[in-house]
């Protein structure tokens, strides 16, 4: 696990129409391209495609979220990387059910 500092990528989330190269996303999340390629092989991350080259690999902003919160659960709490992804998923259906309470309530 490297101690980088993130990158410029990191600020390119908010536009959903930037895709994030392999490196781009490994730099994003402070760890190297191993890490990221590693979870992609185990299913606990996806590509934006099915096109399994690497060099052609691009990663949409929610995959970058998913990939840093994964990314911190492993370091901060030494977390296995199946059960830091099914956090991240806990977290996600949360976020979405709270959306989906507060589209309600405006109705």
């Amino acid at each position: 696990m490297s101690a980088q500092t993130p990158s410029p990528a990191a600020d390119a989330l908010d536009d959903d129409s930037t895709a994030l190269t392999l490196e781009a996303l490994a730099s994003a999340c402070c760890m190297d391209v191993h890490w990221v390629t590693a979870r992609l092989n185990e299913g606990l991350l996806q590509t934006g495609d099915d096109d399994t080259t690497t060099t052609a690999w691009r990663f949409s902003s929610a995959t970058v979220v998913r990939a840093r919160r994964i990314a911190h659960l492993e370091v901060t709490f030494d977390a296995d990387p199946h059960l830091a992804a099914l956090t991240a998923d806990l977290i996600e259906e949360v976020t979405a059910l709270r959306r989906q309470v507060l589209h309600l309530k405006g109705n």
